[in-house]
């Protein structure tokens, strides 16, 4: 039976043919929301959309450290109540954290802060060249043709040059050490509970899990790849119950 509750949050997304949700940004909010039980409701956006919609929406973009302003993006949101917009994973979190602190999610820890630096220095690199080149399979017409023209600009070479098989698996070798590490790290906590921290989800559980979903809905052997570190696939299992809502 579909919820009848009435959303306070809309969450802006990234579309894609399996009308589900599949960018990994926008899975640290949707898990948040899940699991602080926010009723939402998702608005599914086409790449050439983004800027367009958020604009019209008076989405401010801010500023980064150089003083450039920032793209618009996704996740971006509309809290209903206060009639407040705001995009970024990063800013959002932080404000669902602040109005809806029930349950809590500690956004930050140490040992979380390490987690992502190594994971992005291992386990973002091998999944930009396994996962960003597939992600085309499963956009409309409209969104492959602005995602090859912006990303082919970018790498200077045709996406599909990125899945040469030799090279996609010497690349897969080359960070097992470093998942291995990563993998650990994860499992510091492991006599006290699944997560990062113990039993209970902070902010970098659902930043390894929603790069973990984005890989299965894109691809399902990338997936299979980093689900076979334990600590991946602990803390990617209890978070499946926050997982429900993708759409």
């Amino acid at each position: 039976m579909p919820d009848q509750t009435e959303p306070e949050i809309i969450l802006y997304d990234l579309a894609c043919t399996k009308n589900v949700c599949f960018s990994p940004v926008v899975w640290r909010i949707r898990l948040m929301l899940n699991y602080k039980d926010v009723p939402y409701r998702t608005v599914f956006l086409e790449f050439p959309d983004i800027e367009p919609t958020l604009k019209g929406l008076g989405v401010a973009t801010g500023e980064s450290v150089s003083g450039s302003k920032h793209k618009y993006t996704v996740p971006a949101i509309q809290h209903m109540p206060t009639n407040t917009y705001m995009m970024d994973s990063g800013p959002i979190a932080q404000f669902l954290e602040s109005t809806y602190p029930d349950p809590q999610v500690p956004l930050t820890s140490e040992l979380g802060r390490e987690i992502e630096a190594k994971a992005r220095g291992v386990v973002g690199k091998v999944l930009n060249t396994s996962v960003m080149p597939r992600e085309i399979r499963i956009l409309s017409p409209r969104s492959q043709e602005y995602f090859r023209r912006t990303r082919e600009t970018s790498l200077g070479h045709r996406l599909e040059d990125l899945l040469d098989p030799d090279k996609e698996e010497q690349d897969w070798h080359a960070v097992d050490e470093g998942m291995r590490a990563v993998n650990e790290l994860m499992r510091t906590h492991k006599a006290d509970g699944p997560f990062v921290l113990g039993a209970r989800p902070s902010y970098t559980d659902f930043f390894i899990t929603g790069a973990l979903q984005s890989a299965r809905v894109v691809d399902e052997g990338v997936f299979q790849r980093i689900i076979k570190y334990p600590g991946h696939e602990e803390i990617y299992k209890a978070c499946l119950p926050y997982m429900e809502k993708k759409d």
